[in-house]
């Protein structure tokens, strides 16, 4: 059985029809079902129900491409691992969502470079959702995000959970409160959520403070990122929920105020592949926890 073999069966799974696959995979039909052919023959089973449309996966099917998608991913994992334990000049790629640009994120990058100047590091902005693809496809080596989203090919560690605050418009009512507001505080404004794609996202975080408090906004709005929201904000179209980090975006036309409620938090978390225990990437996580014990930030310590 070879890795072209499960691509093969991954693609006509997926597809459910072997003309489709075989454009997918840029191969003429005959030799792709002459493959599926010979995967079967060697598994001593049938993956598809011959005569169905569109074309179904038998029971032994089902198991096999819940397991060859696996297969297919940590070969991808091995071959990023591997080009990078033989470059002569590391590198580390690293997805971030804008936000973490307002808290330790870009203290703990400078860091890393004074530290480990023979490091080249590779930052690009991306969801969290991305940052999974992306460390599944080779393409990042580290991904910092807030979803909480489990995958058996991923390493996820909790760094730190941020407390959340409100962003208003300067002279906004809730300001007169001259208090911590509550979610039932803020319900009567226009409630500004980002991102509105891809999801589930820090949208989902925010909306789901109210929902678990029983609590109904009166509108809600959904934009593309961060900035255009504190720009809304700014603007007076309504308020916005944020990470604690934000204060650092200093605008004279935006107050943000405390919150009341409990557990109203946004984790920030690293995410690695599940096999990539590398010395950069450890370097990385050490750094991180030593600033953190440095500005007496509260963290529980994990290792690769």
């Amino acid at each position: 059985m070879e890795l072209r073999h499960l691509k093969y069966f991954i693609a006509v799974a997926e597809e459910k029809n072997f003309t489709r696959a075989s454009e997918r995979l840029f191969i003429a039909q005959p030799p792709l079902s002459r493959s599926i052919q010979q995967l079967e023959e060697e598994l001593g089973v049938p993956l598809f129900e011959r005569g169905s449309r569109p074309l179904k996966l038998t029971q032994a099917g089902e198991f096999f491409y819940a397991h060859a998608q696996e297969l297919l991913n940590k070969s991808k994992e091995l071959k990023a691992m591997t080009q990078r334990v033989g470059q002569i000049t590391k590198t580390l790629s690293i997805g971030f969502v804008a936000s973490t640009m307002y808290g330790k994120f870009p203290k703990i990058i400078r860091l890393y470079r004074a530290k480990h100047n023979t490091v080249d590091l590779n930052l690009i902005e991306m969801s969290t959702m991305d940052q999974l693809r992306a460390l599944k496809e080779g393409n990042i080596d580290i991904g910092f995000g807030r979803v909480r989203h489990e995958d058996s090919n991923i390493r996820r560690i909790i760094l730190r959970e941020e407390k959340l605050m409100c962003a208003v418009p300067i002279g906004h009512k809730l300001l007169d409160l001259e208090r911590p507001v509550s979610a039932q505080d803020m319900s009567e404004d226009n409630l500004i959520v980002y991102p509105k794609n891809p999801r589930p996202s820090f949208a989902d975080q925010v909306l789901n403070t109210f929902r678990d408090r029983a609590v109904e906004p009166k509108k809600i709005t959904e934009v593309r990122d961060l900035q255009i929201a504190i720009g809304l904000v700014a603007a007076g179209e309504g308020i916005s929920v944020v990470p604690r980090s934000l204060q650092g975006m200093k605008r004279d036309d935006v107050v943000y105020i405390d919150l009341n409620e409990k557990h109203a938090v946004s984790p920030i978390i690293m995410s690695v592949r599940a096999m990539d225990k590398s010395i950069e990437i450890q370097d990385m996580l050490s750094l991180i926890y030593d600033i953190y014990d440095e500005e007496g930030i509260p963290h529980t310590k994990e290792s690769l």
